[in-house]
């Protein structure tokens, strides 16, 4: 396993809508494994989309079991959610966001307080699960890096940033 490199805001690649996965493959199988280790590397880290790494492909790494977030209520543990899609949601959250491909900054996100999310496993397998809170918001950002889209262009407001802490 290797640490990838993530891209940084306001690099031009992460505005690039990523290409569903077709292949399930030992290439694939190998990638997976680098994205994991580089979220379980990266401090505070919750999830990772491939195209943070420069990888366009419709893949996103999500585990919020270790999250003491005040929303973390329900955590499915590590999750590889292969060309997912929320295909229902409901309710409202405001949540404080980060993201490693904007390591400076934190800010004031609307989400899904519950969604219904389908996608492919590492084996191409059909997967459907329902979830809520922390998890649900980390889902829809990571989301969001697979359609190109930052956090930043979901803020409440422009007054919703504000400088990150450091992870140590």
């Amino acid at each position: 396993m290797r640490r990838l490199e993530v891209i940084t805001y306001p690099d031009e690649r992460l505005k690039i809508p990523s290409l569903e996965v077709v292949e399930f493959d030992r290439r694939l199988e190998g990638f997976v494994q680098d994205l994991i280790y580089t979220m379980k590397t990266s401090p505070g880290c919750v999830g990772i989309a491939s195209p943070q790494v420069g990888v366009h492909k419709r893949l996103i790494v999500v585990d919020t079991s270790n999250s003491k977030h005040k929303e973390n209520k329900v955590s499915h543990g590590l999750m590889v959610l292969i060309n997912p899609r929320i295909v229902q949601a409901e309710g409202e959250l405001i949540v404080r966001e980060g993201c490693l491909s904007v390591p400076d900054y934190t800010g004031n996100v609307k989400r899904f307080y519950w969604i219904k999310v389908q996608a492919q496993d590492i084996r191409g397998e059909a997967v459907e699960l329902e979830t809520e809170g922390f998890e649900a918001v980390v889902i829809q950002h990571e989301i969001d890096h697979l359609d190109g889209k930052v956090f930043l262009e979901r803020l409440v407001s422009p007054k919703e940033l504000f400088r990150r802490k450091v992870y140590k």
